[in-house]
């Protein structure tokens, strides 16, 4: 422990599995408290204990960030048990591909509500409490698909280019008002992680739609390799510390190369 972030609290969504593990993990390990969230709820609280046996403070929260009267839950509780909010990474999200044609209004606005909305929630009811903590770190997980357009990805793009866009928009916001929040966007390439498992649902067992990413890697991937969780988690570190003190509406690309093709 290196104590990167030490004092800091930090609130993660969707940190069960997956990069929001992985960032929940790490900024555990460097010293903040963290608030870990997600729907699943024994991996959620698995990831809290882990914190916890490395010599970090942690709790589990459960948490459904399309829900604003759960984001208020959240927000209150993390007020009410550590009276401040450092650090917010907004991680929760969904993929869910096809042709635009064929895609249901109901999985188009599931997916908005959880990849979008959700972190528009997030802002809205962490900022107040970040700027009464003296300022802090805004993280939103955007994806490469918010930089590129993707073929029978159209509406995780709309998604992941809204997060972006959101987040320089809000980064502005709070640089007018000089409350010392940062605001950033984080992008992965080709990252291992449970997403790629539910991506075309409804279509064969679980995972069988899933692509083979070493296979994928090797063939778009400048460096010839996928990514894993604990790449974007060390960029998420840095974004979430003070040596990011002057790094605010910007976008992080971790991908291989990848955005460069």
């Amino acid at each position: 422990m290196t104590d990167r972030v030490k004092g800091k609290v930090a609130l993660v969504t969707g940190g069960a599995s997956g990069i929001g593990r992985a960032c929940a993990l790490l900024l555990g390990q460097e010293g903040a408290t963290v608030i870990v969230t997600d729907i699943q709820d024994d991996m959620g609280r698995d990831c809290a204990t882990k914190i916890k046996q490395g010599g970090g403070d942690a709790i589990y929260l459960h948490h459904d960030v399309a829900s604003e009267e759960a984001w208020k839950g959240v927000i209150d509780e993390t007020k009410g048990k550590f009276g401040r909010l450092d650090i917010l990474v907004n991680n929760a999200g969904i993929a869910i591909a096809g042709p635009i044609t064929e895609m249901s209004l109901a999985d188009w606005r599931r997916q908005e509500s959880i990849n979008l909305d959700g972190v528009f929630l997030g802002v809205k009811h962490g900022l107040p409490l970040m700027r009464q903590s003296g300022g802090g770190s805004i993280i939103n997980i955007s994806s490469l698909a918010g930089l590129k357009g993707s073929p029978n990805l159209a509406a995780y793009c709309a998604t992941k280019g809204g997060v972006r866009l959101f987040s320089k928009a809000v980064a502005m916001e709070c640089a007018q008002m000089r409350d010392n929040v940062r605001v950033n966007s984080v992008h992965p390439g080709v990252i291992e992680t449970p997403i790629w498992l539910g991506i075309i649902p409804g279509i064969g067992p679980a995972g069988a739609n899933a692509p083979d990413l070493d296979q994928l890697s090797e063939t778009v991937v400048p460096i010839g390799k996928k990514g894993i969780p604990e790449d974007i988690a060390a960029g998420v570190l840095y974004l979430a510390s003070d040596e990011s003190r002057y790094v605010t509406g910007s976008e992080l690309v971790i991908d291989g190369g990848l955005s460069t093709r």
